[in-house]
């Protein structure tokens, strides 16, 4: 089962991090959250892995408007986008906000996942080019 939008670049992978926050902000998302898994495996197991980033990423207007749906849409929230190295280069994934309406079952969400959907996937395709 796909549950995300991906790109592979052959970009550094801070420089990768950086255009990725320039290209969500380009489309309305602020980064809430940052988890860096690698310092935390790293800190809490003694595990080495490849650099791993999790941006909680957030579009308010869409929020609220999830939010006014479903309440409880807040336990899915926010966007998760992953940024990781790879052999072939880094990865960035962006959840897919269909699985929103999935999970929750409320077809009135559809509108807020599509326009999600698209915002993400602009934003993904943007670091292409």
């Amino acid at each position: 089962m796909e549950f995300g939008i991906t790109v592979t670049l052959d970009t550094p992978f801070t420089e990768t991090v950086e255009r990725v926050r320039a290209a969500l902000a380009e489309e309305g998302f602020g980064v809430l959250t940052e988890i860096d898994v690698r310092a935390t495996m790293k800190e809490k197991l003694g595990e080495e892995m490849e650099d791993y980033l999790i941006l909680g990423a957030c579009n308010p207007a869409l929020a609220h408007r999830a939010l006014g749906v479903e309440r409880q849409i807040g336990l899915l929230l926010p966007c998760n986008v992953t940024v990781r190295a790879v052999p072939e280069g880094v990865v960035v994934e962006a959840m897919d906000p269909a699985l929103l309406v999935q999970v929750t079952g409320r077809a009135e969400l559809d509108p807020v996942a599509g326009e999600a959907a698209e915002r993400l996937t602009r934003a993904l395709a943007s670091l292409k080019g």
